[in-house]
């Protein structure tokens, strides 16, 4: 059954990943009126940078989880397999 569910795990990935970076762009809006800084850039504060990076990610996990998880149930409703193991323990 994995291999139905990883195609549709990448897709659901890639769009989690799309709606990350508008959240980002508009929680990092809040944060300041710049542009976010990235590690690319030359002359940026390591203190911002450290601070967009760790706003950034915090965003992309939780979105991506979230996203992983939510397609995980559905997965499950539709084929009554659950891809992946149900506990930590069972890892």
């Amino acid at each position: 059954m994995s291999v139905l569910f990883k195609p549709v795990g990448i897709v659901v990935g890639l769009v989690a990943g799309i709606l990350g970076k508008k959240v980002f762009e508009r929680v990092w809006g809040l944060v300041d009126d710049e542009q976010a800084p990235q590690p690319k850039h030359r002359e940026v504060p390591l203190g911002k940078l450290a601070i967009a990076l760790i706003i950034e990610g915090a965003i992309f996990r939780l979105i991506r989880g979230f996203a992983d998880h939510g397609l995980r149930h559905v997965f499950a409703g539709g084929t009554g397999a659950w891809p992946g193991p149900e506990r930590p323990e069972d890892e």
